[in-house]
């Protein structure tokens, strides 16, 4: 990403869930308070924008569509939307499930605009939320909940941090994170932009300063993701629009070897669960085209004793 500027891809997920939370008549995740987050102006923008580029991902599909509504609404079906909706849906359900066996810290890696600390006021009052992020993406965010006159919760730790560049823990440290205390840390549409070194680096300094029982969810792409014979094509439409936006995807697991490689850095795998997996999960019997991505799994690890 450009450094001094917010991330794209943040910002389009956080649209996204507004446009959901907004729109859906079924609703996947409810992010209620999204649309908050952005001006008549800049909504207007977006909408604009991802309308047009519909087209790119699906020719066929906006060829179809007459108005910019039926566009947008396309692009939302075809793109991230789907992705961004049902992993937020499940880390919370993790998370309400796992504060009930002592989780009482809640770490969001690649934070962006979250609003959870916001949202989820029935659950803040038994944690401590740290928000992780590249500071300016962070910064930005900082200056919008200002302009909307929200008041930051004292439960709500703010973290800068280039995970490419900064020890995370350490800065978890600094911002008054307790390694004694029972965490699940989130790292939702993260590890497609990181290098495998840095992932690892990061899931090992976790594992290591953790408190044994400590939970990690992320959602990764598989390896075949990366092999353009074998890519699907609306994740191949992804990557190359995230080439565009200068936040490049990197790097992808084997689903098969995951158990074996988190095993190394500290963990024990809990689930694993395959685009199928998801499907099933989160998108069975919808009529309004949203589906499971392919090539994108979440995994629920824990920090072996």
């Amino acid at each position: 990403m450009v450094s001094d500027r917010p991330s794209t891809s943040a910002l389009i997920s956080a649209f996204g869930r507004a446009y959901h939370a907004t729109h859906a008549q079924q609703k996947i995740f409810d992010d209620f308070l999204a649309d908050k987050l952005f001006t008549d102006q800049e909504r207007a923008l977006f909408t604009e924008n991802l309308a047009r580029a519909f087209a790119f991902f699906d020719p066929e599909g906006a060829a179809r569509a007459t108005t910019q509504e039926q566009a947008l609404a396309g692009f939302m079906r075809n793109q991230s939307l789907p992705i961004t909706l049902s992993r937020a849906r499940y880390v919370e359900q993790v998370l309400e499930e796992e504060m009930k066996n002592g989780v009482t810290q809640y770490v969001i890696l690649g934070a962006g605009l979250d609003t959870f600390a916001f949202r989820r006021l029935d659950l803040m009052a038994r944690l401590q939320v740290f928000e992780v992020d590249h500071p300016a993406t962070q910064n930005f965010k900082r200056a919008r909940l200002q302009q909307l006159g929200w008041e930051t919760p004292s439960q709500l730790h703010w973290v800068p941090l280039d995970f490419a560049h900064r020890d995370l823990m350490s800065a978890l440290a600094a911002a008054g994170y307790d390694s004694n205390a029972l965490t699940l840390f989130s790292w939702l549409g993260v590890t497609y932009y990181l290098k495998r070194e840095v992932i690892d680096a990061t899931l090992r300094g976790i594992a290591s300063h953790a408190r044994p029982g400590s939970i990690i969810i992320f959602d990764y792409l598989d390896a075949d993701a990366f092999i353009p014979e074998r890519t699907a094509p609306r994740v191949a439409k992804m990557q190359a629009a995230t080439i565009q936006a200068g936040e490049p995807m990197q790097t992808g697991f084997e689903p098969a070897r995951l158990g074996a490689e988190l095993d190394a850095l500290g963990f024990r795998l809990q689930e694993n669960l395959s685009p199928d997996d998801i499907q099933a999960k989160y998108f069975r019997g919808r009529t309004d085209g949203y589906t499971a991505f392919e090539h994108i799994h979440f995994a629920h690890a824990v920090v072996k004793m």
